[in-house]
């Protein structure tokens, strides 16, 4: 299966920013579309942030305004530049690969990156 590449993560205050990168082993091209994810302490994985191979974005409603989904082509790198931290959105990150139906490609997930807000 591809392999993922996240960094970025740490440790900031509210009210800050970070932003995580992504590099997948395939193309990004080679997707439908690339997507961060987020597992919270004893919650489900879920999807912050998508952009498709046509570029068009979508997010999570409790990101929006905040979190914004980009890619590199040149880098093959997915980033996402998330302002406005709160202490709500501390979680491992995780990048994926997306299928025709928006929906992970893989079923085995990369290491993900540690963002940790605090109040």
């Amino acid at each position: 299966q591809a392999q993922v590449a996240e960094s970025g993560g740490g440790l900031v205050q509210a009210g800050g920013s970070l932003r995580l990168s992504c590099t997948p082993s395939l193309s990004v091209l080679s997707y439908n579309g690339m997507g961060w994810y987020r597992q919270r302490p004893g919650k489900q994985r879920e999807l912050v942030a998508a952009i498709s191979r046509a570029e068009a974005t979508n997010y999570r409603d409790s990101v929006k305004g905040r979190f914004t989904i980009s890619r590199d082509l040149a880098k093959n790198t997915v980033y996402l530049q998330m302002n406005s931290l709160k202490p709500e959105d501390s979680a491992v990150y995780y990048c994926m690969g997306l299928d025709l139906k928006a929906q992970p490609m893989f079923d085995s997930w990369g290491q993900g990156t540690q963002v940790t807000v605090s109040s």
